[in-house]
């Protein structure tokens, strides 16, 4: 998503029946649109939302931004990524996609749902189950490069 106004991102808010106080439109702005700047696939942790939020506004404290980004990702303004037990990075983009984490920097990046062939994961269930969700993080280590 990408808004031209902090009024729209307060309208975005309302769609997704959240009360748009100054604080919610604040990490709105932050994930939406400071985030895109950084890149299309732009992905932040909670403290990285934290940090920037601060930068910018009047002081915000760490459990606004955690209720608040939980609250996104209930409504499914956001979706949470959960790379491991102590690292999750939130997500602008609800489109279908899925993600490469490199372990080595931390990073994290979009892997188009068409680059990933998932039609035989659904056939596998067993019988009376229904697949509703794929989210799939794929997991690699970057080779050190040698100087010389």
């Amino acid at each position: 998503m990408s808004f031209q106004s902090k009024n729209e991102i307060a309208r975005a808010l309302r769609e997704h029946r959240i009360q748009p106080t100054s604080q919610r439109v604040e990490i709105a702005h932050v994930l939406f649109e400071r985030g895109m700047e950084a890149g299309a696939d732009h992905h932040m942790s909670a403290d990285e939302v934290l940090e920037r939020v601060n930068a910018d506004y009047h002081r915000v404290s760490k459990a606004t931004v955690y209720n608040t980004l939980r609250l996104f990702e209930e409504t499914g303004l956001i979706r949470a990524v959960v790379v491991s037990s102590s690292k999750v990075f939130f997500d602008a983009n609800t489109e279908p996609h899925h993600h490469l984490y490199d372990e080595s920097t931390g990073t994290l990046q979009d892997i188009p749902a068409e680059d990933i062939d998932t039609a035989q994961l659904f056939h596998k269930l067993p019988e009376g189950v229904s697949g509703n969700d794929l989210d799939i993080v794929v997991r690699v280590r970057g080779q050190a490069t040698s100087a010389g």
